[in-house]
């Protein structure tokens, strides 16, 4: 008989050392915004996350996966993910998500921001925004959650009322488990599907990262076999943090404050991971 993967169930102690690669991650990804820049490359904003990796004994999660060439995703403009970093200049008015992961003692971490170059445009600001807030509300519905799908549906319908259908989910490209590989069961949907999953229980750690366009969702994956742009030419932004779930409650792996400075204002208090 056929069933669902196999979810991956940490016990606290693992949780904690997911929490050492979630917080390399994210000091990875602070030095690579901090090299984001107009005329800046994305290889000068791969070679700043690459440099934190190394300073803290880590490896990346992203060189070498299926042959991979850097360590992060750098996807500029109408590129939705998997951009492969080059020499480039970055201009003003660029828009760039950066995906990146760090694996520190056998344990992964995988986050994703957007950040905005010199003078962006109102809609890609817009954009940006309405990405951040709507993996925020993911996660904030995680929290109380029974099963996985509720997640989904809560970015659809954070995003829809808040845009009026202004901006196209991605369904090509989910968040996923995560724990002793970046990819794992189960999938993490943002959008509203029937089938609501497995449930959620203590041990599992998920990374939420939706992706809004301002266009049609259309897609289309170029000859190098990674990079993923929109058909229409339209912008792409992508958020994603790794959250872990124990007895207690959630902990964000990838914010040194495990989340509570954002979900604090919607409602959810945030639980160190107990010994």
């Amino acid at each position: 008989m056929f069933g669902r993967r196999k979810i991956e169930y940490k016990t606290n102690d693992q949780l904690r050392k997911m929490v050492r690669a979630g917080v390399v991650t994210s000091r990875a990804l602070d030095a690579a915004v901090s090299a984001t820049a107009v005329g800046a490359s994305t290889l000068d904003i791969d070679r700043a996350f690459r440099e934190v990796l190394e300073s803290h004994g880590a490896s990346s999660n992203f060189l070498g996966y299926y042959g991979y060439p850097a360590t992060v995703c750098a996807s500029p403009n109408d590129v939705v993910v998997h951009g492969i970093p080059n020499d480039e200049p970055l201009a003003d008015g660029d828009i760039i998500s950066i995906d990146g992961g760090a694996i520190v003692d056998g344990w992964h971490g995988d986050s994703a921001r957007t950040v905005l170059v010199g003078n962006a445009s109102r809609e890609d600001r817009d954009l940006s925004e309405m990405t951040r807030a709507a993996m925020w509300r993911g996660i904030a519905v995680a929290a109380r959650a029974e099963r996985v799908g509720e997640i989904g549906n809560a970015i659809e319908a954070f995003v829809r009322q808040e845009s009026g259908g202004t901006y196209g989910i991605i369904e090509d490209f989910v968040g996923h488990g995560i724990g002793t590989q970046m990819h794992m069961a189960p999938d993490v949907l943002n959008y509203r599907a029937r089938d609501l999953g497995p449930k959620l229980k203590p041990g599992m750690a998920l990374a939420i990262e939706p992706m809004l366009v301002t266009g049609s969702t259309e897609t289309v994956t170029l000859d190098d076999d990674w990079t993923v742009k929109t058909v229409d030419g339209s912008h792409a932004s992508q958020w994603e943090h790794s959250v872990a779930f124990h007895r207690d409650g959630i902990w964000v792996l990838t914010a040194e404050d495990g989340g509570a400075s954002e979900l604090g204002p919607l409602g959810v208090t945030v639980a160190p991971i107990p010994d």
